[in-house]
């Protein structure tokens, strides 16, 4: 069905075989085994050209509107190397490819790597490696090669896969890398290891074997694909000796090693044309498995692949390479001075020199410098510094030259437009001029003389009106007056002696200079009063604003001072209430805490001004007894209340005459600031001292009070012991 042909017409040319005897054809039947290989065969053709026809049918519509450049980035992704209990033709041309690759692997990594460094003149110690150009020549060699060897025996029509492994125990006994095994095994020494091959179904394999009443039958199905893989089998061959002679198809067809090898060939043709990068796929273990990691696996897969000697080769080697020319044409500018010697070997040197390359870094040959990784960084950025500031450089002479050209080109359209403009001007004046000559008699004579007339008058006007502006710029108000003098005496200059009138330009002269010298000293003394007032204007508006200080902190004066007034009488009214017949020396206490609190809200204020050296007072001792405690503790109060009205009128006179400091001196001698500050630390000073006193008289007073209790306490308790004795 997918085909499109009848299932008899298949089963027919599955089954038989017809073979040409003449003119006559015979028709063969097939044992069971050749209608399977005969199957298969069909599958392998019918799968192989369809792939082949999908890749085409790809790069056609890749390539459309495209045009080719010869420039590609081609991957190659191969199969690994495979080796299992049972291994077949399909495991052998596997193998065979991938050593195949493995010699183009080995040959651009190590033979050409170190041709080019010995060719070259390098001091070079050469790295060995395992080669595998005898186990390649095992496979492929004429006449006694595995492939040839499969190829003769494939054309033996009575050859069997036993007479094949014979013949290869026969020939190949003596290569190292082949080993002949029992029956019909043999085993290969290949780079990744030993492989061991069956030769069972190599023959049947390599033949592949595609009859023509197979290919007649895709020829007559009704599905353009196949028809289209059948056309080209059926193409006719270029030789006609081979194409006149029956059964031509047959004999050309190509064994599946030979077309294998053919097409393996084709493709390292293809990759010798190309720069090679090479990427080593590691299997980390032989059970498929993640998670595991086999070292001795891992490093048999390195040693065979030739990773080590990679490794060091990459790390001895030289991976940069330049030739002299190139080095030098790239590199030469960065040179500070000049060499005497333009070739290319010395400019390299030279460059090395100049920016310290160490001599293990690099290593000079015949024809090209070789430097290890990571050296053309410094000197590719220098490079990159000196272009830039040569770009710069083009710039600014570039940017001068079209400055210059387009001032020429301005220059000589400014010339071009002159000329132009001046013959234009010359024709509208001689054309004007024939207008007038022929307007001009028609006009009387009289009124011509009239207009000449008019226009002389206007002209004059003019000139006097411009030359009287212009002496009036010139001339001041010292000149105004001695020229009005001047008019007034002119009757008495007439009687002045010569010399005299001589010399009166020159006083005029000096009266100027003077007049203009006394202009600019008014001028410099208005700027002076100017910045005087702008001062004045600034003292004025400081003096508003210490004034308002001075207002807030009279005010604070005033609240503090009543508080402490308040106190002061509190602790006075608690003094005579205490002083009692009934209790004598007794402190209220309810008083003692409102006068601490007095003291903390005089001490936790907005800080006012004030301070000099407070007046000293003598410590007062309290006296025997309880009456003289109460009477010293009652004159303490007192003094501290005197105390306080004489400092709160010395602190109201201070501010008083620090505000009115202004009306009874000059501002240039007064320094606010400063008296202020002397007055705010006085005031702080008598505080701090005025607090400690007023909290030394409230301990004693607080001693007096609780004495006082401890008497009446032993004196109640003296009673009742009496009593209950």
């Amino acid at each position: 069905m997918l085909m499109g042909c009848s299932s008899d017409e298949l089963m027919l040319a599955l089954s038989t075989h017809k073979i040409q005897a003449g003119k006559d054809s015979i028709a063969k039947k097939l044992t069971l085994q050749q209608a399977i290989d005969s199957r298969d065969a069909l599958a392998k053709f019918i799968y192989g050209s369809l792939f082949d026809w999908i890749v085409e049918q790809i790069n056609k519509s890749l390539e459309v509107g495209k045009q080719c450049t010869g420039r590609s980035i081609n991957i190659l992704d191969i199969y690994g190397f495979e080796s299992f209990k049972k291994n077949s033709f399909e495991q052998f041309c596997i193998n065979y490819a991938n050593e195949r690759l493995q010699q183009h692997f080995n040959r651009h990594l190590f033979k050409l790597e170190q041709e080019e460094y010995e060719l070259d003149g390098v001091d070079w110690t050469r790295v060995e490696f395992e080669d595998n150009e005898e186990c390649l020549n095992l496979i492929e060699k004429k006449p006694l090669g595995v492939l040839s060897l499969l190829d003769e025996e494939s054309n033996f029509p009575k050859a069997t896969d036993l007479t094949f492994a014979n013949k290869l125990k026969q020939h190949l006994g003596s290569n190292s890398c082949f080993k002949g095994e029992r029956g019909r095994a043999f085993s290969i020494r290949h780079y990744a290891g030993e492989v061991p091959y069956d030769t069972n179904g190599f023959l049947e394999k390599n033949r592949d074997p595609l009859q023509t009443d197979i290919i007649q039958l895709l020829s007559s199905c009704t599905c353009q694909v196949l028809q289209l893989f059948a056309s080209k089998m059926l193409k006719p061959s270029p030789k006609p000796a081979a194409s006149s002679q029956p059964g031509a198809l047959d004999t050309q067809k190509q064994s599946v090693g030979t077309k294998f090898k053919g097409q393996l060939f084709k493709l390292m043709h293809q990759l010798e044309n190309t720069r090679p990068h090479f990427i080593r796929c590691i299997k980390p273990n032989s059970k498929q498995l993640p998670g595991i990691y086999e070292e001795d696996l891992v490093l048999q897969q390195f040693r065979c692949c030739g990773v080590l000697e990679i490794v060091r080769i990459s790390r001895s080697g030289y991976p940069t390479r330049m030739t002299h020319q190139e080095f030098a044409g790239r590199y030469g500018v960065l040179l500070s001075e000049k060499q005497l010697s333009q070739d290319p070997l010395s400019i390299s040197v030279a460059v090395l020199q100049q920016f310290n390359v160490l001599p293990e870094m690099y290593q000079v040959g015949y024809t090209k410098l070789y430097l290890r990784s990571g050296q053309l960084a410094a000197l590719e950025d220098r490079r990159k510094q000196v272009l830039q500031g040569i770009i710069r450089l083009q710039k600014c002479f570039r940017g001068y030259q079209a400055r210059s050209r387009f001032r020429e080109l301005c220059n000589g359209v400014i010339t071009l437009q002159s000329f132009a403009r001046g013959e234009n001007t010359r024709r509208r004046h001689a054309s004007l001029g024939k207008s007038c000559s022929a307007v001009a008699p028609e006009i009387p004579d009289e009124q011509l003389r009239e207009i000449i007339c008019l226009q002389s008058a206007i002209r004059g006007w003019l000139v006097r009106k411009q030359l009287k502006m212009h002496k009036l710029k010139q001339s001041n108000p010292v000149n105004a007056k001695v020229k009005r003098r001047s008019g007034r005496k002119s009757s008495d200059m007439k009687d002045v002696p010569q010399e005299q009138v001589q010399a009166l330009p020159t006083a005029l002269a000096e009266l100027q200079r003077r007049v203009l010298k006394a202009e600019a000293t008014l001028g410099q003394k208005e700027e002076e009063n100017t910045a005087l007032r702008e001062q004045l204007q600034q003292y004025d508006a400081k003096w508003l604003e210490y004034e308002a200080k001075m207002k807030s902190m009279e005010e604070m004066w005033q609240k503090q001072m009543a508080s402490l007034q308040m106190s002061l009488a509190a602790a006075r009214k608690s003094l005579a209430s205490d002083n009692t017949p009934g209790e004598p020396g007794r402190l209220d206490a309810s008083t003692a805490p409102h006068l601490y609190d007095s003291e903390d809200t005089m001490s936790m204020g907005s800080r006012t001004p004030g301070g000099s050296t407070p007046m000293k007072f003598l410590n007062i001792v309290p006296d025997a007894g309880s009456g003289r405690e109460s009477n010293g503790s009652l004159t303490a109060v007192n003094h501290l209340t005197k105390e306080f009205e004489q400092r709160r009128q010395n602190f109201d006179d201070d501010a008083k005459a620090l505000i009115e400091i202004k009306t009874t001196q000059p501002a240039s001698t007064v320094h606010p600031d400063v008296e202020l500050r002397k007055l705010k630390m006085r005031f702080e000073t008598w505080k701090k001292d005025y607090k400690t006193r007023l909290r030394e008289a409230k301990v004693r007073l607080n001693k007096l009070g609780q004495s006082e209790v401890e008497k009446t306490r032993r004196k109640w308790w003296e009673k009742i012991s009496s009593r209950v004795q």
